[in-house]
């Protein structure tokens, strides 16, 4: 049967395990992955767009398995009392098509997000890296610290947010987890001494949340909310300057930061600097970008971590979602026989 990681079972996974090393086991399978990239069917997501939001569909197979992802993105969600951002996903057996896992994605995006932000980050900010700046504090800013600092040791955290409740809300979680909180006055002084900066606000319109003038040599930054046409975090001039490094560039160039540069405006894929295939930093004071809008191959590594860690245990049930009758071709058998207990 079908397993299924419901919500209840993976809050139970992340209090087991806990956030960070979830996060950093994440981090390793999706480096497995990406250093496997050519092996993967890619396209980009399939959107379907409204004037509130959008649904999408993101789908990818090794050959082996097949996943994928149902997410929407509705950011004026939240005044209603709802998630910005839902999903659900699943793994199948391409030799047969049966699905083999079905999970929750909500929170299991948020840690592959903020895995893939850790990845990236590892690969490109510069050695030493200390002090982390999040400009926005919203759903995502926890799993982001989380995973930074089990990347890369950083506790010390400078946060702004236009809504003061969400700032406050992230000193409350993060606080108690040994994290060192800063809370900003504005902008500039959230980037104050920031080797990273990770971007993360949800509005869907274009906007320059950090602007050129506001980027010190050297500094790597993660722009994670910009994840749709029509919808940007940086300063064009950042990118201009800067060696931008993303998932799959066709879906990059449509959602991206980079959506807002010409059709040819150089960039390299994150897989090619973690296989040596393309330099990522290659001096103490380039700017990096990470233009991360998520891709299903992240997706289907998050999936495949989930799995892995949970199978065996009592978060898990097995759903009886495939019809099997005793003969596979006589289907109509299944409406005629006895119906099964409850």
């Amino acid at each position: 049967m079908t397993q299924l990681l419901d919500v209840g079972g993976m809050v139970g996974w992340i209090r087991q395990e806990g956030a960070e090393a979830i996060l950093t086991r994440m981090t390793a399978c999706l480096e497995e992955d990406f250093r496997r990239w050519e092996s993967f069917e890619r396209i980009p997501r399939i959107a379907s767009h409204s004037p509130v939001g959008v649904i999408e569909l993101m789908p990818t197979t090794d050959g082996e398995s097949y996943s994928f992802k149902y997410v929407n993105g509705h950011p004026g969600n939240p005044a209603r009392g709802l998630q910005t951002v839902t999903a659900f996903g699943m793994l199948a057996d391409v030799a047969t098509g049966y699905p083999t896992f079905l999970s929750e994605m909500t929170l299991l995006t948020a840690l592959r997000t903020a895995a893939t932000s850790a990845l990236a980050t590892r690969a490109l900010a510069r050695p030493g890296a200390a002090v982390h700046a999040m400009i926005g504090a919203g759903s995502q800013a926890e799993f982001q610290a989380l995973a930074l600092r089990g990347a890369l040791g950083i506790a010390d955290l400078r946060i702004w947010d236009v809504d003061p409740a969400a700032s406050a809300k992230l000193r409350r979680n993060l606080e108690p987890l040994g994290f060192r909180i800063h809370e900003a006055r504005g902008a500039d002084d959230a980037l104050e001494g920031a080797d990273v900066i990770t971007t993360c606000t949800a509005d869907k319109r274009r906007a320059a949340v950090l602007a050129a003038p506001q980027v010190r040599p050297g500094v790597h930054i993660n722009a994670i909310g910009g994840d749709c046409p029509g919808k940007t975090e940086l300063d064009p001039a950042i990118l201009a300057s800067a060696h931008v490094v993303v998932e799959h560039a066709p879906q990059t160039r449509i959602e991206g930061e980079i959506q807002q540069m010409p059709p040819d405006f150089p960039v390299t894929e994150l897989w090619q600097v973690l296989t040596g295939a393309a330099p990522g930093r290659t001096g103490a004071q380039d700017v990096t970008v990470f233009d991360s809008v998520g891709f299903a191959i992240a997706d289907f590594s998050a999936l495949r971590c989930a799995r892995d860690a949970t199978l065996g245990t009592d978060l898990v049930r097995p759903i009886d979602l495939v019809a099997e009758p005793d003969d596979p071709k006589d289907l109509y058998s299944l409406v005629t026989a006895p119906l099964p207990v409850r």
